[in-house]
């Protein structure tokens, strides 16, 4: 790939993935329209070279995969066997036979209708799992039924390409899934012996010989040493896993779930980050570029069809399947649109399809154009569920009624008992302090009362629900919940119906203190200020100051800085005279804690000190 092409590719992705992202489509959406605007449909900058600069992009999707695989330790994997074979293995069977039913009915021979079927079960790696992160739904139920899919998809693609090829009604055009060298000429027990030797040698490496290997490169102190020997683990390995027919980007998972408890990981993990986030850009932009828009043009009514119907089967199907696995309705329907696409490897099918004489060249291509306009439209389907499915689900949902409050005369009412919350109410009501805590989360209240910590769900912003709860006799109104604008609506509440009470709140930040001082909050707690104070006590104690000297310190700056936030909540942040002001607390605070050291060191020295 020359410069101007290289500068293509670049300039065509800082333009279009910051405006794809602010317009709330996601980054993959952004580099898909970049590829459609620079390929020969469009401006035609890029054009010949597409399918090397595919083959170097393809590369992002084994590093991604190899990524997530550091993420999981094997014994993680192997708890998640139940759904990569049950899921997977479902969603796979019944997409293959659905589509091939459909195929047969339309008359097409049972041969070319499976073949179809196994091309169309394949859904994206890439552009699911880098959107599923994006949206920060990787670690939801959802997710994981999603990646358990795909791991399944990845694996099953090698007994696909074994058997593509007793599908043939055609004559061959070409040396079949070149990569497989000489290994396509033995016989199938010898080959299935050579994948089952890659597979166990790439286990014990990773378990025995990587490690005193990567602590060798770690002893050179040389950064680009270590990266260099990440990458070369991962093109290694996949270009063994190719050589032996099976998907580079497995191989590259198998490696990293087998570095996933080395101790090196984090290290590795950094190392890869960049090239595969800059690959996996590269391969978006590849496939936008590589959408046929001349067969489209062409044939738009056939296609357009096929995209639907595609894309509704597949919804289906994986609605029906993640239904039976017992999903979660709002789980379910993000699985469905996350997978309704189909995926990279269908490419990879379809040549290895045509080679072997099992599809013709037209509709294969046919096939590719559809694929790539799925792919394509994932990140829309992603945007569907999240604004328009998932909204409008959870709205039919019945609302769950506050619990009965029976606590009525407790001197302290806390809201919020999260993360901070509860450990204010452990501490008040081990200590004799009855406290009534609420909630809006159900799912807390009902974790917390397993552990034997009384709460009742309820939104505390409800007048009524404060009036139950004892309001006008409590003498504490403790706001801990971490949403800040309903703290603040709480805070007005309180003031207004219970002006007697007095409020505790937590500040989730400094800008948060500033407004709930604005409104008249005098004890507010800013909740990262005391962790962040103890740790740099322990700091100061582990390079030999004495605890009390640390302590005292530390308690300095505690009395300055709670100060400079009251100072301040009145000042407009975006001025200039707010940053004079914050610069002069800071000078004042160093001159104070100049000031104790002083005092402190000629304390050490006077006649009589004891040294």
């Amino acid at each position: 790939m020359t410069f101007f092409q290289a500068f293509i590719y670049l300039l065509a992705a800082v333009i279009s993935v910051p405006l794809a992202k602010r317009l709330g489509l996601g980054s993959v959406l952004g580099y898909l329209l970049a590829g459609v605007v620079i390929g020969p449909f469009c401006f035609r900058l890029v054009g010949s070279e597409g399918d090397d600069v595919m083959h170097i992009a393809e590369f992002g999707v084994v590093m991604m995969l190899f990524v997530i695989g550091l993420e999981l330790r094997p014994a993680v994997l192997w708890r998640m066997r139940g759904p990569i074979l049950g899921l997977g293995g479902a969603q796979v069977v019944v997409t293959t036979g659905s589509v091939a039913l459909a195929a047969l009915w339309l008359g097409v021979s049972w041969q070319v209708s499976v073949a179809v079927g196994f091309i169309v079960a394949m859904s994206s790696t890439a552009i699911v799992l880098q959107l599923l992160n994006e949206k920060d739904q990787m670690r939801t139920a959802g997710g994981k039924a999603a990646f358990s899919v795909l791991l399944f998809q990845d694996i099953a693609v090698l007994p696909i390409l074994a058997l593509l090829p007793l599908l043939a009604t055609l004559p061959a055009t070409g040396a079949a899934h070149g990569e497989h060298g000489a290994l396509s000429q033995l016989p199938d027990w010898q080959r299935a012996l050579l994948v089952l030797a890659a597979i166990t040698a790439v286990i014990l490496a990773g378990r025995f010989l990587l490690r005193p290997f990567f602590r060798y490169i770690a002893a050179t102190h040389l950064r680009e040493m270590f990266t260099v020997t990440a990458l070369l683990l991962v093109v290694g390995i996949a270009l063994l896993m190719q050589r032996v027919g099976l998907s580079p980007a497995l191989g590259a998972f198998l490696a990293g779930v087998v570095l996933a408890e080395s101790e090196y990981r984090h290290q590795l993990e950094t190392d890869i980050e960049p090239f595969k986030g800059l690959l996996l850009g590269l391969f978006f932009i590849s496939v936008g570029a590589g959408i046929n828009f001349a067969l489209i043009l062409h044939q738009p009514g056939t296609v357009a069809l096929l995209v639907v119907a595609v894309l509704a089967l597949k919804f289906v199907v994986l609605l029906a399947v993640s239904r039976i696995s017992r999903l979660e309705p709002t789980q379910r329907y993000l699985f469905a649109f996350a997978l309704a696409q189909g995926g990279e490897f269908a490419f990879v099918l379809c040549s290895f399809a045509t080679q072997n004489g099992v599809l013709t060249s037209e509709l294969a291509n046919l096939l590719v154009a559809t694929v790539a306009l799925t792919m394509a439209a994932a990140p829309l389907l992603f945007v569907i569920n999240e604004r328009y499915v998932q909204t409008r689900f959870s709205s039919v949902l019945p609302e769950r009624e506050p619990d009965e409050i029976d606590e009525h005369d407790n001197p302290v009412i806390l809201a919020g008992v999260g993360r901070f919350g509860h450990i204010v109410a452990r501490l008040l009501r081990a200590n004799g302090f009855g406290t009534t805590v609420l909630d809006s989360d159900p799912d807390q209240v009902e974790t917390l009362r397993r552990f034997g910590l009384k709460s009742f769900y309820g939104d505390a912003t409800r007048l009524d629900l404060l009036r139950t709860a004892g309001a006008e006799r409590a003498r504490i109104f403790v706001i801990a919940i971490d949403d800040e604008d309903k703290a603040l609506e709480l805070v007005d509440l309180v003031h207004e119906h219970f002006p007697n009470l007095r409020i505790l709140a937590r500040a989730t930040s400094r800008q948060h203190a500033y407004q709930l001082l604005r409104r008249g909050v005098t004890e507010v707690y800013r909740e990262t200020l005391g962790s962040a104070l103890d740790l740099s006590v322990g700091a100061l104690a582990a390079l030999g100051m004495e605890m009390e000297r640390a302590q005292s310190v530390a308690q300095i700056f505690r009395q300055h800085d709670e100060a400079s936030v009251r100072a301040m909540a009145d000042i407009d942040e975006q001025g200039e005279a707010y940053v004079s002001v914050a610069r002069l607390h800071i000078e004042n605070l160093e001159r104070a804690l100049q000031s104790d050291r002083e005092r402190f060191d000629a304390n050490l020295v006077r006649p009589g000190a004891s040294l």
